[in-house]
Order: structure tokens, then sequence, then C-alpha cells
């Protein structure tokens, strides 16, 4: 029974390790060792000079979303935790687009649409000091009119 309890531990502790790709080394570690480690990416996109960026979002619990760069040797580049304010402040309403979205914070977490203010909306669930959203809205031409970060009003009425 001690043997199972070691390994169920042991087993345990190796999932989380990858969880965010902390035991990965760039420079060496392969795209294969990535998903490996962090599991299936849930999306792939071309990045710049050559790069493709597997996406790896730990929603709605993680409240995070992994971007493992990986250059055109197949090597990693970094492993980076997108859904900051830092990321929020370089969408710029009227001038970026989903793509630059897209590139910039990963697959949303939900995609809601509202046909009378012909607007598509983007939610991230994301974490702050508490639990928050960041939510891009996109017009029809896929141009984002706002995008922001407010405190994620499901989380609160769960703690109520």
């Amino acid at each position: 029974m001690k043997r199972i309890i070691a390994l169920a531990l042991v087993l345990l502790g190796a999932g989380c390790a990858g969880y965010d790709g902390g035991n990965l080394v760039p420079g060496q570690s392969t795209a294969a060792d990535v998903e490996k480690a962090m599991g299936p990416s849930k999306d792939k996109r071309a990045g710049p000079d050559g790069e493709t960026v597997l996406w790896f979002p730990r929603l709605p619990a993680g409240r995070v979303s992994y971007a493992a760069r990986i250059g055109k040797d197949d090597r990693l580049i970094s492993v980076e935790q997108r859904l900051t304010k830092e990321n929020l402040a370089r969408i710029k309403p009227g001038a970026s687009h989903e793509n630059d979205v897209r590139d910039l914070l990963g697959p949303p977490y939900r995609v809601d649409k509202y046909p009378r203010r012909e607007r598509n909306s983007w939610s991230y669930q994301a974490m702050g000091i508490e639990p928050q959203l960041i939510v891009v809205d996109f017009s029809y031409d896929g141009v984002v009119r706002e995008a922001y970060m407010i405190d994620d009003p499901e989380a609160r009425s769960r703690r109520e």
C-alpha cells in the first residue's frame, strides 16, 4: 500500500512539473518534448522568423495561457504566460485585429456574439489579485473596438 501511495505522489508531482513548462530547457527541448511535458497543444500558430507558437491554455481553472515558442530548428525558445496586463495594454482599439489578439493572448476561453451591437466578444479568464476576465470586443470586420480587464463576476458569485 505504501508503494502505491508513493507511486501516486511521484506521478502527481511529475504531472504538475510540466504544467507551466518549467522543466523544459530553451535551446535543448524540442517541440515533441514540450508536448510530452505540457500535453497536447490546443492551437498552433506561425510566429515571426519561422517560429511556431504552441498554445497551452489552462482555462478555466488555471487562469493562464502558455505560449511555447519553437524556433525553425524545432528547439524551444521560451514558454510565456500571456494573460497579463502588459499584453492587454499592447492591444490597440481601432488598430489591432483578431489575428493580432490570437497571436498575443492565444485561443479565447469563450466567444460571444452580439448581433444588435454588431460585435463579437472574446473572453479570457485571467488571474490578478482577484480572478479577472480579459475581454476583447471586435466589430464584424475583425478590428478591436474595446479591450479591458474586469473582476470575474462568476468567480465572485461562487465565493458569496
